[in-house]
């Protein structure tokens, strides 16, 4: 009798996996049994500090940099590590930037840096791993992280606006066209995140008051792997095309406003 085949290890793709929720993402999941492939821009260091927590979960893991403003020679690199992990199965476009300039000030130079890294970027890696998923024939999945600023605007992020909800319909064209190939295709549109994007590298979020957000804090960007992981993993092959806000009900507030309030006063009509 044949002894029966070790199940083959899955391969997931995260950009900009360095800090915060990529690097979240990573490990977590790592813990599932995901071999991880891991981009960064500016900071080696934090890349490599999530290779070892990746490691630390008996899984693979391989660092290349990535620039998402030097297109489209960047989106390569989902090609290089499709090379050196041997498949890709998961692919999550993490990677962001962003800027906070009043529209009228804004200089063409950065409304394409942040168009480039948060909207075209994305395009062109999921084109690169969707081809290899389609090679492989046996679908996969892409999740694109996008923001609430996805579906409501901020004043002062005009790019990151149009970028973020730009991807938010890129996401559901992409899971009506993949799908008839077992691909699914999901956006997850984080709120506020203590992240180091967000000024709050390492904080407690259970001790930072948030009176404009319903759940009265900010997310941990572990709160957010964890959907990314669902969406990643075989519990969602019946989801795509779907937007998953994890933003603690920021969004349900609409013109109550949100997380720069600074009284509960909105909680009693």
């Amino acid at each position: 009798m044949t002894a029966p085949t070790a199940p083959r290890p899955r391969v997931a793709l995260v950009t900009g996996a360095d800090s915060g929720i990529g690097r979240a993402t990573a490990v977590r999941l790592a813990e599932g049994g995901t071999d991880v492939g891991i981009t960064w821009h500016t900071d080696i260091e934090g890349a490599e500090e999530t290779a070892e927590e990746v490691r630390a979960h008996g899984r693979r893991a391989v660092v290349a940099q990535m620039d998402l403003t030097r297109l489209p020679a960047a989106a390569g690199v989902v090609d290089e590590l499709c090379d050196r992990l041997g498949r890709v199965d998961v692919l999550v476009n993490n990677a962001g930037t962003g800027t906070m300039t009043p529209f009228l000030d804004l200089e063409l130079d950065d409304v394409r840096r942040v168009l480039d890294v948060d909207l075209v970027g994305p395009f062109l890696c999921g084109q690169k791993a969707a081809r290899h998923m389609i090679r492989q024939g046996d679908g996969g999945r892409i999740v694109n992280v996008t923001s609430v600023h996805e579906h409501q605007p901020r004043v002062g992020a005009a790019p990151y606006c149009a970028a973020k909800g730009g991807l938010g319909l890129l996401t559901q064209v992409m899971a009506l066209e993949l799908a008839e190939f077992g691909i699914t295709v999901n956006a997850v549109a984080p709120g506020e995140i203590a992240t180091p994007m967000t000024g709050q590298k390492d904080a407690d979020v259970h001790t930072v008051d948030r009176p404009g957000v319903p759940l009265g804090r900010p997310g941990d960007a572990r709160e957010v792997a964890a959907v990314i992981a669902f969406l990643a993993g075989p519990d969602a092959s019946y989801v795509t095309g779907a937007s998953w806000s994890v933003d603690g009900g920021m969004l349900r507030m609409g013109p109550q406003a949100g997380s720069h309030l600074e009284s509960d006063a909105w909680r009693r009509p």
